[in-house]
């Protein structure tokens, strides 16, 4: 591999010029540091990470500490697209992640101290048990962190406009005649919370009723779950004209429930869901949705995390809300 010493005796300079004008140091010319960095990239030098933390104290690695109910992992579609964003953005920035677990090779360690272990500098926390008392512990640590969908006091957060991406989504199956609508949340989290008041919201502002028996719980997509809250929605005597979903995938479920109860969409029943994902444009009939902005979750909550790293002493902890787009498929039909 090559090293410093290499790329001196190519440049036929000491080993301390070659390792400043690497560094950035600026009592190296300009020309020296130019011949410098070229002959390092002709000869095929890689800094040596280890040594570059115990000289600056920095590591650029940043955590993410992902997990969810349902074991999607990175198949999750909504969050591997805001990760898939969140990644981009932090290595046009100089920075690495690296995966949060509770192991550090064969032992089993704590949240915080395998960021610790691994010289994490910032973490993203996205889809987790908000209760965890590990999680709790890393939150109220000195390391940096961003959290989505979830508020933690003082701390900087990425949120989707949840509560008015459902009153938008109401108002408008309302506008198509709908007086009866049901709703199958996820299962109780921060983002359930304001989705859920979200619709109360609504019903209370366009004068409809709040039917509880409207309401059912699912798992978020998890199609299986949503269709049997389907079934116990239209066994009701007076069943509702439009059903929303948790979200996209968990739409699948709901519209097999309703085909096997032998009605159609929207022609006997409209179904609408929340995320946007590709699939749902491609189905027949397309699927009425709020598309979340996966791209803007992403590159934002790289941007607050790396400018909190970055001035620790005036961080930013304001949160930042992203409003979705109202996607208006043919899954909610006009009474």
């Amino acid at each position: 591999m090559i090293n410093i010493r290499d790329i001196a005796a190519e440049c036929k300079l000491s080993v301390a010029t070659v390792s400043k004008a690497l560094n950035g140091y600026k009592d190296v010319s300009e020309e020296t540091r130019t011949r410098v960095l070229e002959i390092s990239r002709k000869l095929g030098y890689i800094p040596n990470a280890s040594a570059r933390a115990l000289k600056t104290n920095r590591t650029f690695n940043i955590g993410i500490l992902f997990t969810d109910d349902q074991n999607n992992g990175l198949t999750h579609y909504h969050f591997s697209h805001v990760l898939n964003s969140f990644k981009n953005e932090i290595e046009r920035s100089g920075y690495n992640i690296t995966f949060i677990n509770r192991r550090f090779g064969q032992e089993k360690v704590s949240l915080l101290q395998n960021c610790k272990f691994r010289g994490i500098e910032g973490v993203i926390i996205v889809c987790v048990d908000e209760n965890d008392p590990e999680l709790l512990e890393l939150t109220k640590s000195d390391i940096p962190f961003i959290s989505v969908d979830h508020v933690y006091p003082g701390s900087p957060t990425i949120l989707s406009d949840n509560r008015n991406d459902i009153k938008k989504l109401i108002r408008y199956i309302y506008s198509l005649g709908h007086r009866k609508i049901a709703y199958i949340h996820g299962n109780p989290n921060n983002v359930t919370y304001e989705r859920v008041a979200g619709y109360k919201e609504a019903h209370e502002e366009l004068g409809m009723p709040i039917r509880e028996e409207y309401m059912k719980e699912s798992y978020y997509t998890n199609a299986y779950t949503t269709r049997r809250a389907t079934e116990q929605i239209l066994a009701l005597s007076d069943r509702p004209t439009c059903i929303l979903t948790p979200d996209d995938l968990s739409a699948f479920g709901c519209i097999e429930g309703i085909k096997a109860a032998g009605l159609s969409v929207p022609d006997d029943i409209s179904v609408a869901g929340y995320d946007g994902i590709l699939f749902s444009q491609i189905m027949t009939p397309k699927l009425t949705t709020m598309k979340q902005d996966t791209a803007k979750i992403g590159e934002h909550a790289a941007r607050l995390l790396i400018y909190n790293i970055e001035n620790p002493d005036k961080p930013d902890i304001s949160p930042v809300v992203i409003k979705s787009e109202l996607i208006k498929g043919q899954s909610v039909g006009p009474i």
